[in-house]
């Protein structure tokens, strides 16, 4: 498995690494990690004649955490999200998340903003955004822009985000205090994309719900997030199967999948409950 040739760039700031996808179009690819795009060149299901590194840019790294808000640098590493104690205390359901996706070894390299960035429905951290009501910032030629990540997912490997374009940073909202929260996934064995898994966070009178690899693209309910801020958990979890349009795949036929689904989803939700306080 030998990738075509291609030229290696390594921008050492943002401006740099816009000005080559600029001036290469769509010959030019942005690597975060590298876990997604790499494989698909090493096995000519992608041709990419200029690949263009992020690792060097620093502004794209780190965790800021605000009085109500938590923002992430597009390139902060799945082992930065777990080993932040005081990201874990304000947002435990990251941590939670984060020790899912892979292993050890993925999880030192692969970063937040390549899980989100490229559409893949499989990816543990789209729908995890979508249950935090998180926005993205993409930037490009023309400047910064904000898109909610509830609007960003059109398909799978489609998003809102042009091709000119660099997801930059993640910014959450923080949940109401004391709330539950729950990332709940299922799958065939250790680093392995999720056959389906929910996130779920209940609190301050809201409920929010998202699930992962049921459709191409993450799924964010809102009508099981109302029935489950009523209290209603069998409501909730019919709300969030009639949101999903799982395939059948490698990972099973659709009536396997839905079963799993509702499993999973009861799970997260009623963990979310045990966990919310007050």
């Amino acid at each position: 498995m030998i990738p075509a040739g291609f030229e290696y760039h390594r921008p050492a700031d943002l401006q740099a690494a816009i000005a080559l996808l600029t001036t290469h179009g769509d010959e030019a690819r942005v690597v975060a990690g590298g876990h997604s795009l790499i494989p698909m060149m090493k096995l000519r299901m992608a041709e990419v004649r200029h690949l263009v590194d992020l690792q060097a840019i620093e502004a794209l790294k780190g965790v800021t955490i605000g009085s109500d808000s938590v923002t992430l640098g597009a390139m902060t590493t799945q082992y930065e999200l777990i080993s932040n104690a005081d990201l874990a205390a304000k947002l435990p359901i990251l941590r939670e998340a984060a020790l899912q996706i892979a292993d050890p070894q993925v999880r030192y390299m692969g970063t937040v903003g390549g899980n989100v960035a490229n559409g893949d429905p499989g990816n543990d951290m789209p729908g995890l955004m979508q249950c935090l009501n998180a926005t993205y910032t993409v930037e490009g030629p023309d400047g910064p822009r904000q898109i909610a990540a509830r609007d960003f997912y059109e398909s799978a490997y489609f998003t809102a985000r042009s091709d000119e374009e660099i997801l930059t940073g993640i910014s959450i909202p923080l949940p109401a205090a004391g709330h539950g929260y729950a990332y709940e996934k299922q799958k065939r064995k250790i680093g392995d994309y999720a056959t389906a898994a929910c996130a779920v966070i209940v609190g301050g009178g809201a409920a929010s719900v998202a699930m992962t690899n049921l459709a191409d693209t993450p799924i964010w309910s809102a009508e099981a997030g109302q029935a489950l801020a009523a209290g209603d958990v069998d409501g909730a979890v019919a709300a969030a199967l009639a949101a999903i349009d799982p395939q059948e795949d490698m990972r099973g036929p659709v009536a396997f999948k839905r079963h799993v689904a509702g499993v999973v989803i009861r799970r997260a939700m009623t963990r979310a409950l045990e966990r919310a306080k007050g």
